[in-house]
């Protein structure tokens, strides 16, 4: 009789890890004014194919990511649904209208992932849309310690010295750079907590944070837990950023 209870025990588990869903939330509403651009950044074509379509491909071609959604401009909605489908971006479920700002197309995208149905207990890995470079290892380390410990952001050690500036003109001293990480994207949470986090901004008065890294630490959310993050996942902000983004983008 034990040995019948721990069998259906284990296959219970299995079809909870089975059925457990991954998701990867887009960030693309940037209107990416730095460009002087004719479209925003993300929907610049590098070798015929937009920078989104990239950051697309890397989370769709992974195995342990089970949805993908988009927060865009809505006029950009169509355009994004057949970058999808030319590219056969199987994971791709729907787009999200985009807000005012970076972090209301965040709290547009987590409120309409609740409102849709998605379970509570699901990873959801809120990523920028113009860090097409993200690897399958930061992927799946973010994947494996959310799942372990709740949450994960996205890190890398910095080479170089950290600097204090007094009004960004001179030295006022300097940061032990072993004492500091830099966050990338993802930012990876399960829905309950996002839901929570921007609920509680709101009682807060909060409208307005650079991050959801950022958020979570202004709300005393805590612990966060580190996920290695990879040198070339960096953001294209400027128009040298999508220089080195042409020349890395098939290392």
């Amino acid at each position: 009789m034990q040995k019948t209870d721990d069998r259906l025990l284990v296959n219970s588990l299995t079809r909870q890890l089975v059925n457990l869903k991954n998701i990867a939330l887009i960030l693309a509403g940037g209107r990416g004014t730095r460009f002087n651009s004719m479209r925003p950044k993300q929907y610049i074509e590098v070798d015929g194919l937009p920078i989104l379509s990239y950051t697309l491909r890397a989370f769709d071609r992974h195995p342990q990511v089970t949805d993908i959604y988009v927060v865009c401009s809505p006029e950009w909605n169509t355009y994004v649904e057949a970058q999808a489908g030319r590219h056969g971006f199987s994971k791709f479920r729907d787009c999200i209208a985009s807000g005012e700002t970076s972090y209301h197309s965040m709290c547009n995208g987590i409120r309409a992932l609740t409102a849709a149905g998605v379970e509570s207990d699901s990873v959801i890995m809120v990523h920028d849309a113009v860090r097409p470079l993200v690897s399958a290892d930061t992927i799946t380390n973010n994947i494996t310690v959310c799942r372990q410990y709740g949450n994960a952001i996205t890190v890398i050690y910095s080479n170089e010295a950290y600097m204090r500036v007094s009004g960004s003109i001179e030295a006022a001293g300097f940061a032990m750079r072993e004492d500091y990480m830099r966050a990338q994207t993802p930012h990876t949470f399960h829905l309950s907590d996002l839901s929570a986090l921007i609920d509680q901004a709101e009682a807060q008065g909060i409208n307005c944070s650079q991050s959801l890294f950022t958020l979570a630490n202004e709300l005393n959310y805590k612990p966060l837990y580190i996920a290695q993050g990879n040198m070339l996942n960096f953001k294209i902000t400027q128009p040298h950023d999508l220089k080195y983004f042409r020349a890395l983008k098939d290392i």
